[in-house]
């Protein structure tokens, strides 16, 4: 679906109210192990919140674990939760151009059992921190990291919500089998994004419906792919450009869900 008036106006109005921090948003670079590899991830959280918490895995762009993932993790800090940004590709594997970006993507995405491992390892780790209520984990992802996240959760991952920001919608081992969708699951996507036409939005839609997945698109009309990263077009990709506006009030969208999602 398109987004609504209703719940466009709740979004941008939730976009000017203050972050719910009151202390000051602490973070710190993990190492962790997936097997014989060594990851690096980031946490962030505020200190000044009172016992365990939601947690939320961010899962980066092609890129890899950049500090645009970081800063999700501390927006998500900020909005009274603990953000996890995970590395899918290994530590120091950290893309600046496109075709070092596709070649860590396509080691990951071509193995559907390292995929999940990977996820699961940042998975386990953000449950054991002291500051994570472990029954209440989320996810969400961009672009390459949408479609991990969507993946996990038609793997039938136990998380309770799933978010994703103009993630390619393409389920890549079949369509999700009805009834193992655990996760709510929340759709971001441009109108102008060419790497996700209408019609991959259209057929992601029947699949969640033939699922019974409790899943809502939202569709920014203008908006091209990577809409989130202020930094989309400094690679020279074709399709790629910022959109301060859809940036804006996806993030609010996304404040709205995890509150549904997480009944707070």
């Amino acid at each position: 679906m398109k987004m609504g008036i209703a719940l466009a106006a709740l979004a941008t109005a939730l976009a000017s109210l203050p972050c719910a921090s009151l202390g000051e948003v602490q973070s710190r670079v993990i190492d962790y192990r997936q097997g014989d590899t060594t990851l690096q991830g980031f946490l962030a959280w505020d200190d000044a919140a009172k016992g365990p918490r939601p947690g939320v895995l961010v899962v980066h762009e092609w890129w890899g674990e950049n500090q645009h993932a970081r800063n999700q993790a501390l927006r998500l800090a900020q909005a009274g939760y603990v953000g996890f940004a995970l590395d899918m590709y290994g530590k120091g594997k950290v893309a600046t151009h496109p075709r070092d970006a596709q070649a860590y993507m396509d080691e990951v995405a071509k193995d559907a059992t390292l995929m999940k491992a990977r996820f699961d390892a940042a998975r386990a780790l953000l449950k054991a921190q002291p500051e994570v209520d472990p029954t209440r984990i989320a996810a969400i992802g961009y672009c390459f990291g949408g479609t991990v996240a969507l993946s996990m959760a038609r793997a039938g991952e136990p998380l309770l919500g799933v978010g994703t920001f103009h993630a390619g919608l393409k389920p890549g081992d079949g369509a999700a089998e009805k009834g193992r969708i655990k996760a709510r699951i929340l759709v971001q996507t441009g109108g102008a994004d060419s790497f996700v036409p209408k019609e991959q939005v259209q057929a992601f839609e029947k699949e969640m419906a033939e699922a019974g997945a409790n899943a809502r698109v939202i569709t920014y009309e203008g908006a091209k792919h990577s809409f989130t990263n202020p930094d989309a077009a400094a690679a020279g990709v074709d399709g790629l450009a910022y959109d301060a506006d859809a940036d804006r009030t996806s993030w609010a969208a996304l404040r709205v869900f995890l509150k549904e999602v997480f009944g707070s």
